[in-house]
């Protein structure tokens, strides 16, 4: 079996040649090469298939026998300093390559239709193969120069990516932005490679981790030094996994398209900052300091990427928020030291969000089939709802990522998720109470996108309704009118839409739709005038997207659904203590062996503890999802004519008017203006910077400039000065010198006179 690991090499190079010949043909034959355009999808995703058949390969053959493979060779040798190249085969490089190859062929087979109408098609597929060939060859580094030149590619494939619809003004400085951000990180990166190899003269992962943990152990290495270093390696995966305070770029990231945004959120760019944090948690891991940051910035980024995801508008910056907080559960799995969980939840996560993803993509497709819709409004939450009768596959797929998000079991983030709440309890008590808290929000707000995308948008609150008064009010949705005549009753629903800055508000609601004939949903609707608006809008009816995108939202659902097999241990095997093993912790245990000298967290599984523990996560999550169906979801509106349900109304109307001020307000404008970090960077930065950069040019013009045209003025004076005294008369020249001669002894006068003073003195 030594074969599969000796020619492991040409995985990072398979797909290679796909960019290469789109960009050579783009440029020698682009006609041809346009006319034939669709041809090229079939050797993209051919030549990943055969990588991921690769990987599945080496997947098994560590399960079967879990083992470390290192090949190198030198690239240059000068005197002491050698550096080399190479690749290596581990636990952790199969585990990223089975997840980055099976996405990656499910996003192309995806984008083929989704790009179909788009004229940068062959472009599109260019970059997206260069993008996951990239982080192929990061993941098979064998050293951290290596990586680094990986992690550039993967971050200049990322900017095209991000801003591929560049004309668009939003794209453009997206991709700005995240090239900017991201360069901050891989700075500190690469000062963090250059400490390390001053600390230890290796940049092999193998040799780096033996020479530091024999130093710090011999007390030999400066621990501030060390630290620091530590810091900066970490700066790089802070920036390329949205951690605060690096995280900005990632929801503008949201400009490129649908499946770009699925591939980084899901198997490359914010995946590559969760794969560096493990790959050198050996190195941090001794030192404490560093573990606990990385378990700080982990529970910030969590939190905060929960409470900004509450008021989103846009599906795809909700979901970006939201793979911000799973990325701070990842990472704060790491600085607790529980490596398996980080990976566990890695892989779970990859594949729910790639479903959301391509989800969200799907329900733009068909929003985008409205007459008039612009991509901003085709992204709007808050201008779609009804969708479940039109998009039924898209809705249940999309159902099932949004459940696995928001952990409930059997789907594949409940196991991962609730190892890390179990893990948090050991590590901090704050920490665990936060995580916990995170999780209930994570329900809420993922429910809140699913209930106002497919079931309509019901942001509600109470208001007293006088018993005398009788009215009909109107709701339009998108795709009719219904009408609904109000039964005397004290009090009712009132769905907000204010326009116009809150100076006119309109009041809808509904009760029964009219009937759509599905065979012809793509024609174009009536004119339809919607009370209170005065505008006319023209619709059409949303239908579902093409068999190939459904196709692969389908089999991204069976991942979901069963993906979490892999942790439990459910096939009773045993390791040598006697404990019993599942699928990821046997593939794992050379790098658990190697982390863990104690076996803190490698604990025999207790089925009856970790019951006990689900119940309180599942319940926590569920009382999410209550609270959102409570407030999103229209069916909510039956439960007015129970007497139980008016009395309890009644109880907390006036209540909530005061909760909704101060709470829900406060909530609202945080979430919403995302934090104000951005607003906090671009005055105090941004701004910051432009000031500064004013001041050295007020320096430069004034001051530098100022010196040297003073100095060729003064000679211009000067010269003038002398040509009107150099006229060949003697008397002039007399004049001149008896000048210089009195006023040098007026001068020698004055200092021997203060000489003589002083000494007199």
């Amino acid at each position: 079996m030594e074969y599969i690991y000796q020619y492991s090499w040409i995985i990072a190079l398979i797909s290679l040649p796909v960019p290469i010949l789109i960009g050579v043909g783009l440029l020698l034959f682009p006609t041809a090469t346009k006319d034939l355009r669709r041809m090229w999808v079939f050797p993209s995703v051919l030549l990943l298939s055969i990588v991921m058949l690769f990987s599945t390969y080496l997947v098994i053959q560590q399960i079967n026998k879990p083992s470390i493979y290192l090949s190198i060779w030198s690239w240059t040798i000068n005197n002491d300093f050698s550096l080399e190249f190479g690749y290596l085969v581990d636990p952790l490089t199969s585990i990223i390559l089975i997840l980055i190859t099976t996405v990656g062929v499910l996003v192309l087979i995806y984008s083929d239709n989704y790009m179909s109408y788009d004229q940068g098609y062959l472009r599109f597929f260019a970059y997206i193969s260069l993008f996951i060939t990239s982080m192929v060859g990061l993941v098979t580094s064998s050293n951290l120069i290596q990586i680094y030149f990986f992690w550039e590619l993967v971050g200049m494939c990322s900017y095209l990516l991000i801003g591929f619809w560049f004309t668009r003004p939003t794209a453009a400085n997206a991709c700005q932005k995240a090239f900017v951000t991201n360069r901050v990180g891989d700075f500190g990166l690469l000062l963090g490679i250059l400490g390390f190899y001053w600390i230890t003269g290796s940049l092999e992962f193998r040799g780096l981790f033996e020479i530091f943990n024999n130093l710090v152990s011999n007390n030999e290495v400066n621990h501030l030094f060390a630290t620091l270093c530590a810091f900066l390696l970490f700066a790089g995966a802070i920036a390329k996994s949205a951690q605060f305070p690096l995280h900005v770029w990632l929801p503008d990231a949201m400009e490129g398209p649908t499946p770009i945004s699925a591939l980084i959120h899901a198997a490359t760019m914010v995946a590559a900052g969760i794969f560096l944090g493990a790959r050198l948690l050996p190195l941090f891991i001794v030192i404490p300091y560093i573990m606990n940051l990385i378990a700080l910035i982990g529970i910030i980024t969590l939190f905060l990427g929960t409470t900004l995801a509450l008021a989103q508008k846009d599906i795809k910056r909700g979901l970006a928020y939201s793979t911000m907080s799973q990325l701070g559960y990842m990472m704060l799995a790491l600085g607790m030291g529980s490596y398996r969980a980080a990976l566990f939840h890695l892989i779970t996560h990859a594949y729910s969000k790639a479903l959301l993803f391509l989800g969200s993509g799907s329900i733009i497709h068909s929003m985008e089939t409205i007459v008039g819709y612009s991509p901003d409004k085709s992204q709007n939450m808050i201008l779609m709802g009804g969708l479940k009768k039109h998009v039924p596959i898209t809705k249940t797929s999309f159902l099932l990522g949004t459940l696995s998000l928001c952990g409930i079991p059997p789907l594949g983030c409940f196991w991962s998720k609730d190892e890390i709440l179990n893990d948090s309890w050991l590590y901090s008590p704050i920490f665990a109470i936060i995580a916990f808290s995170t999780a209930g929000l994570t329900a809420f707000y993922m429910f809140r996108i699913y209930l106002l995308t497919f079931e309509g948008h019901l942001n509600v609150y109470f208001q007293t309704y006088s018993d005398k008064k009788r009215s009909s009010v109107y709701s339009i949705s998108l795709w009719g009118r219904e009408e609904q005549k109000w039964i005397k009753t004290k009090f009712y629903l009132l769905p907000l839409l204010t326009m116009n800055n809150n100076k006119r508000t309109s009041f809808f609601f509904f009760k029964k739709k009219n009937p759509i004939n599905r065979n012809v949903r793509n024609m174009r609707g009536p004119i339809i005038t919607i009370p209170n608006f005065g505008t006319k809008n023209i619709f059409s009816y949303p239908n579902e997207s093409a068999n190939t995108m459904l196709f692969v939202m389908l089999v991204l659902g069976l991942f979901t659904f069963f993906i979490g097999i892999i942790g439990i241990p459910f096939f009773n095997q045993f390791n040598q203590e006697g404990m019993q093993l599942d699928i990821l912790t046997k593939l794992l245990t050379p790098s658990i062996n190697l982390l863990y000298q104690n076996k803190k967290f490698l604990m025999d599984w207790d089925w009856y503890e970790f019951i006990t523990n689900a119940i309180f996560s599942v319940s926590i999550a569920s009382f999410g999802i209550l609270i959102a169906s409570f407030l999103y979801n229209p069916c909510y509106s039956s439960l007015q004519n129970l007497n139980l349900f008016n009395s309890f109304v009644k109880s907390i109307s006036n209540k909530l008017k005061i909760f909704e001020n101060k709470i829900i307000n406060v909530t609202y404008d945080w979430s919403y203006n995302r934090g104000y970090i951005d607003l906090f960077y671009a005055t105090f930065l941004i701004q910051g910077i432009r000031i500064l950069s004013k001041l050295i040019l007020f320096f430069d013009r004034q001051v530098i400039d100022g010196i040297t045209n003073g100095v060729g003025i003064s000679s211009f004076f000067v010269g003038e000065g002398i040509k009107y005294v150099g006229v060949g008369r003697i008397s002039s020249y007399l004049l001149v010198y008896v000048s210089y001669v009195l006023i040098f002894l007026l001068i020698y006068s004055f200092f021997s006179l203060n000489i003589s003073n002083f000494e007199f003195s």
